[in-house]
């Protein structure tokens, strides 16, 4: 079989999308050793959006108790976004909403491919509507203007037990939202996709009537 090469994100993104998915890449995570590669199972979309390949740029925010702070550098990190970056915030409490509908606007003028919240999201109808994809634990509107703020940006943040650095991958579906570590990525995508040809031949056997424990003795995956 012809090894399958990259070389630009351009490449990398659509192979792992369209021939990827969360499970597979963490399945081999796990078997490098990366067993808390998923982010807590709360983190979940707010619509369907297939599967969503980006790369990492970590925010952090906090509490705060003075609107003259209002937002941080939240604008900053907002104007900060590239083409195919994921826009990935943590910190503070469950208080206020990090993320909402111009917060959306802008990040996908910029050629962003979505957010990822470990906290809620707002404005929900005009996110669905406008299809740009938003991950979080759930919708509430209430402001963070007076209660929130970014404290810092392309910084590396923990999500439960995942360690997120700046330019990690990640790739969101209905299943969850898995970082994969920017040096060892080559290696994770290559096998995975190794993986699902191998699934393949399994699914086959399986219907074919080769009984699920045969199965796994002869290729070694389930």
């Amino acid at each position: 079989m012809t090894a399958i090469t990259w070389s630009t994100d351009d490449e990398l993104f659509p192979l792992v999308r369209d021939r990827l998915f969360s499970a597979v890449l963490g399945d081999v995570l796990d078997r490098l050793g990366y067993r808390h590669q998923f982010l807590p199972p709360d983190v979940r979309p707010l619509m369907s959006y297939g599967t969503v390949v980006g790369r990492a740029m970590p925010v952090l925010e906090a509490d705060v108790f003075d609107d003259h702070q209002a937002f941080g550098k939240m604008f900053e990190a907002l104007d900060d976004l590239r083409e195919g970056d994921i826009y990935l915030a943590s910190g503070g409490s469950r208080s206020y909403a990090f993320f909402g509908e111009l917060m959306a606007v802008a990040a996908s003028a910029r050629g962003a491919h979505g957010a990822v919240l470990y906290g809620f999201h707002r404005d929900s109808d005009a996110l669905r509507s406008g299809g740009f994809p938003v991950y979080s634990v759930g919708a509430y509107a209430q402001d963070q203007a007076v209660r929130g703020r970014v404290i810092e940006y392309r910084t590396t943040i923990e999500i439960g037990r995942a360690t997120v650095e700046p330019g990690d991958l990640v790739v969101a579906d209905s299943d969850g939202v898995l970082i994969v570590p920017q040096r060892i990525e080559a290696e994770v995508v290559r096998e995975a996709l190794a993986k699902v040809t191998i699934e393949t031949d399994v699914r086959q056997a399986l219907r074919s009537g080769m009984s699920i424990s045969e199965a796994f003795v002869k290729f070694g995956v389930m």
